[in-house]
């Protein structure tokens, strides 16, 4: 007998969102981490059900031809998470496991979009060294590739999936968290240029949901751990391969998991480096749950565990770029087995070859921070040079770009967009 669909019915989704409105006036959406949220829908294990999720700035990046909504960003409204979601069962100790089933972009809005933040307002791996104004590269998506107008000579094929996932925390974890980063800012400087953290911040903070006290509401912005790095519960830590046919194991601290997603991604390399470095997007994710009771002390859990997508585009040849841990694009200074340094003497190297194809500084920095390029820590245990990679793919390119005896060709390849006043 022919199979039928008759009576399927479509996955639930639990948050909707529009992703042209402000993300401050829509329902099931927050910006905090704090274990008073309460869950904005449930499901039972196994059930599959979707998420919308708006852009992680919440719509305040438009489609368009200069930087001023990225110079101009309001961080204390960032990120926009979708949930919480509780799953039934679901006690502190155990394990979440979540299978990413689908990541894409709303139809409506097919394009994203790669920023450089500026030095005083978030800043980015090359934030002091390049002095940064903001600059972005909107990208249009067509199936499964990016291509952009303020990046030429590009176009690649997209890797969709969450930057930013995790489950709430305990009031003791949050106690931890906001104990530790507000220490380091202690240390380091509150007038330091970038930050060197974000600490709690009323601002700005947003819990879209009614019903919640006065008390508690004034509470989760006044506690709440800002939603910028990643941290023991999972959070921010933006791997690229996380799209559909990712499983995750996600440690439990409150009943009911309460897991949120945000921070929607279509492509991204390695290291994110412009701090706004993915293709940012806003889209629908598709999830299914199980628990694992007791999985944090069974698999010794600290932190997530991950099984990355099997789903990678096939780029054989790639460019790699060698960096050690030595300032050679600075003032010369030998570093101690400092793996961060090596990865950012690599872009920069990377980042130098580019300029010689025609690219500005700027686009080659949008570039690397959007494309799917891939770094591997090739060694850190020969003294004093850590040693770290990043791999461009050459079939991303309309042209040839290895190394030939005659020189690169140089071709014009415009600029990114750049502030209205024309500041770079």
């Amino acid at each position: 007998m022919a199979n039928t669909v008759e009576n399927s019915k479509p996955f639930p989704t639990l948050v909707s969102v529009d992703p042209f409105l402000p993300a401050n006036e829509q329902k099931g959406l927050h910006n905090r981490w704090h274990p008073d949220i309460p869950p904005f829908a449930t499901v039972k294990p196994g059930e599959v059900f979707k998420v919308q999720c708006v852009d992680w700035t919440g719509g305040q990046i438009g489609n368009n031809d200069n930087s001023d909504d990225v110079r101009d960003v309001d961080l204390t409204r960032v990120h926009n998470l979708s949930g919480p979601v509780a799953v039934e069962g679901a006690q502190p100790g155990d394990c979440l496991v979540v299978d990413i089933l689908d990541v894409q972009p709303f139809e409506k809005m097919p394009w994203g979009f790669t920023g450089i933040f500026e030095l005083e307002n978030g800043g980015g791996l090359f934030a002091k060294e390049f002095q940064s104004r903001a600059a972005k590269a909107i990208w249009d998506f067509e199936g499964i590739y990016a291509s952009s107008r303020h990046v030429p000579g590009v176009r690649f094929a997209g890797i969709p999936h969450p930057g930013l996932i995790g489950t709430a925390p305990s009031q003791e974890l949050l106690n931890t968290w906001n104990k530790r980063e507000t220490g380091l800012i202690a240390e380091l400087g509150a007038n330091s240029v970038p930050p060197v953290a974000f600490p709690p911040e009323p601002k700005g903070a947003y819990v879209g949901q009614d019903g919640i006290p006065d008390e508690v509401r004034e509470r989760i912005h006044r506690e709440g751990a800002r939603t910028i790095p990643g941290r023991e519960h999972g959070g921010n830590c933006d791997i690229k391969n996380l799209s559909r046919g990712s499983r995750c194991y996600f440690p439990v601290f409150v009943v009911g998991a309460n897991l949120s997603v945000g921070d929607l991604h279509f492509s991204q390399g390695d290291g994110e480096m412009s701090f706004c470095g993915a293709i940012e997007m806003a889209g629908v994710i598709t999830f299914k749950t199980s628990i694992i009771k007791g999985g944090v002390e069974k698999f010794a859990l600290k932190q997530p565990i991950f099984v990355p997508s099997p789903i990678d585009p096939v780029y054989s040849q790639k460019l790699v770029f060698e960096g050690i841990g030595v300032d050679l694009h600075g003032d010369g200074k030998q570093y101690n087995m400092d793996a961060t340094v090596a990865y950012k003497q690599a872009a920069l190297n990377a980042i130098a070859y580019l300029q010689k194809l025609g690219y500005t500084r700027e686009q080659a920095y949008l570039l690397l921070s959007a494309a799917p390029i891939e770094s591997h820590v090739g060694a850190v245990v020969d003294s004093p040079n850590a040693c770290v990679t990043i791999g461009i793919p050459t079939g991303i390119f309309d042209q040839d770009i290895l190394p030939k005896p005659e020189g690169l060709e140089k071709r014009d390849y415009g600029q990114c967009a750049i502030r209205s006043d024309g500041v770079v």
